[in-house]
């Protein structure tokens, strides 16, 4: 990872604020559209910084000369590496406020004031961008789309009784507090949701306010270069591998038990028979040993998953 060599003068605000806000803008191959984000984005921020995650365009060199500061990733690591790259020169620049905007243009850099201003009055530690709290969030949003998110943003409030609305919405702004407190390990596009669980986990006071969101039906381009079905089902199998992590002994562990019981069930129904009849019914025993070694291998793995997350911690 390469850095440019800049260290931005704090001292005048360029937002009128006198909170040092950083707007940070994870970007692939994005040359097209960074210029107008960044210059956009600086009207409302001390500084801006942009990851070029490893693009092969000149991405990198346009937002420099538009005057951000740039993080260089030497190949494509995902959203959630150029995230965790954000957070930490965030933190490096002592700033107060961390906002994240996509660099495709979806997102409006007129719209950060409004995003900053819940932490601003001290009402929230995290800002959540939502599309779906007004209408013209997703005017534009192809209905497949609306689907999909709405999908994962289910499965990422869980039972969760304060539920949010839009679990995907790359349109964020941290504090400091947030900033020291939130761990960030998924490098792909569940960076979002581990976010938003580690947040629960530091007790953070998160909440959302409507943003507004271009697509391709708005812009005349292409805003996203991902398969919406493979992106889909990554960020729901991601999404499990979160939950599961969070709760080994709860999603691994029960099943496994459960699947001990039947296998010593068929076993016991397999030595019944045996002795009644003299042989051995070879369904009964096929059953018995392939549940009782799955629902080993789930225990074995709860109980792993669950001295490392006790490690973590």
């Amino acid at each position: 990872m390469v850095e440019t060599p800049l260290t931005p003068d704090l001292t005048q605000p360029g937002n009128g604020n006198s909170l040092v806000v950083i707007v940070g803008i994870p970007a692939y191959n994005e040359e097209k559209t960074i210029a107008k984000v960044v210059l956009n984005a600086q009207q409302h921020a001390h500084v801006v910084v942009v990851c070029d995650d490893g693009s092969s365009d000149l991405t990198a060199e346009i937002a420099e000369r538009m005057g951000a500061v740039v993080i260089r990733h030497e190949r494509n690591r995902g959203y959630g590496a150029a995230l965790q790259s954000l957070f930490r020169r965030a933190k490096d620049l002592a700033a107060d406020v961390l906002v994240t905007l996509d660099s495709d243009g979806q997102h409006d850099p007129t719209e950060i004031p409004n995003i900053t201003k819940p932490i601003e009055a001290g009402q929230a530690d995290v800002v959540l961008g939502s599309r779906f709290m007004d209408k013209n969030g997703t005017k534009h949003m192809p209905k497949y789309r609306q689907v999909g998110i709405k999908v994962i943003t289910k499965l990422a409030n869980g039972n969760n009784p304060n539920s949010l609305t839009d679990a995907q919405c790359g349109f964020r702004a941290y504090n400091k507090t947030a900033l020291n407190c939130l761990t960030l390990n998924e490098n792909g596009m569940s960076a979002s949701v581990e976010i938003l669980r580690s947040a629960s986990r530091c007790n953070l006071k998160v909440c959302e306010i409507p943003v507004t969101c271009k697509y391709a039906a708005a812009t005349g381009t292409k805003t996203s270069t991902k398969n919406p079905l493979t992106h889909g089902i990554s960020l729901v199998m991601s999404l499990v591998k979160l939950v599961v992590e969070g709760r080994p002994l709860t999603y691994l562990g029960i099943p496994g038990v459960i699947s001990l019981a039947i296998g010593l069930f068929f076993g016991i129904w397999m030595l019944d028979s045996y002795t009644k009849a003299g042989y051995i019914v070879t369904n009964l025993a096929i059953g018995s040993v392939g549940f009782l070694l799955i629902g080993f291998f789930m225990m074995s793995t709860a109980i792993t998953l669950y001295a490392i997350t006790r490690l973590k911690k």
